[in-house]
């Protein structure tokens, strides 16, 4: 069980990753001027985007497994409220990423719509989730 949760910390990391940098990269984007820089910021957003969701498709993976491993051992350990809470949170970075998704699409189309400090806001996001995902599994609060 122990491999399932390091390999999980380490896609959980891959994915915060991305979800931390690649609003960061659509910033750039909005600011930029140059065709040639905006060019090769999608390219950069493309390859990002597509590490990150190796990321996150990686932490279900691991930690599914992760949890079927715990439930064998314990068959209460899914009803407990702060893993509950915790996974609706997931979900909700899933939603994030789905954002981040249609934001780098419409970046490839030269759609910009949102402005750098719009973007500068939202790509503080996952910070929270991230802050709340970690008290969940440390302190294990309910």
């Amino acid at each position: 069980m122990i491999w399932l949760k390091a390999f999980h910390i380490v896609f959980v990391v891959t994915w915060f990753a991305g979800l931390f940098y690649l609003p960061r990269l659509l910033v750039y984007h909005a600011e930029a001027g140059e065709p040639v820089v905006r060019e090769r910021l999608k390219v950069m957003e493309r390859r990002l985007l597509a590490m990150t969701r190796i990321g996150s498709t990686l932490t279900v993976v691991f930690g599914a497994a992760t949890l079927i491993w715990a439930a064998r051992l314990s068959p209460h350990y899914l009803a407990q409220g702060w893993l509950i809470v915790k996974l609706l949170l997931v979900g909700g970075l899933f939603g994030y990423q789905a954002v981040l998704a249609r934001l780098v699409a419409a970046f490839a189309r030269d759609e910009i719509t949102k402005s750098s400090k719009w973007l500068r806001v939202f790509n503080e996001v996952p910070v929270l989730f991230l802050i709340a995902i970690v008290i969940l599994v440390v302190v294990k609060p309910f």
